[in-house]
């Protein structure tokens, strides 16, 4: 498998039983992108789309990821953005770098839901289910299917 230079979107509902090299899937339903590595490994890669994970963007054309895809739990240990569906690679990161963006990711998810979890709900009596917590079994789901 080569490495890729571009990733073509594909919005799908469900995950495709077979991932295609070169292409991104975009299911909007079930809030996530699916692609192989672009490094050319064959892994998966699942983006989930949520406010604290990653944020999708769509000019009618292309498709763009923020922030970048750190496969650091790969044995490729691939870097890369996905903007203007290019791949723009990006430099290898120390576990130090590693260590400090996924504690910084576990931080903005504790005060994301947090403050969802300590804010009323309408009526002021529970707080408010947030997206992550509606899609989780539709999200299982559809990786199952795949």
């Amino acid at each position: 498998m080569a490495r890729q230079s571009e990733l073509a979107p594909e919005f799908i509902e469900l995950a495709p039983h077979k991932v295609k090299e070169g292409v991104l899937y975009v299911s909007m339903v079930y809030a996530s992108a699916i692609h192989r590595c672009a490094c050319g490994c064959g892994q998966k890669v699942v983006t989930p789309l949520s406010p604290t994970d990653w944020k999708l963007t769509f000019d009618g054309e292309s498709v763009s990821l923020y922030p970048s895809i750190g496969n650091w739990s790969f044995p490729c240990q691939s870097h890369y953005w996905i903007d203007k569906n290019k791949v723009r690679w990006a430099p290898r990161m120390s576990k130090q770098e590693i260590e400090a963006v996924r504690a910084a990711d576990r931080q903005a998810k504790e005060r994301y839901f947090g403050s969802k979890a300590a804010a009323p709900a309408g009526d002021g009596t529970a707080p408010p289910e947030t997206l992550p917590a509606r899609i989780w079994p539709a999200f299982l789901r559809w990786l199952r299917v795949r």
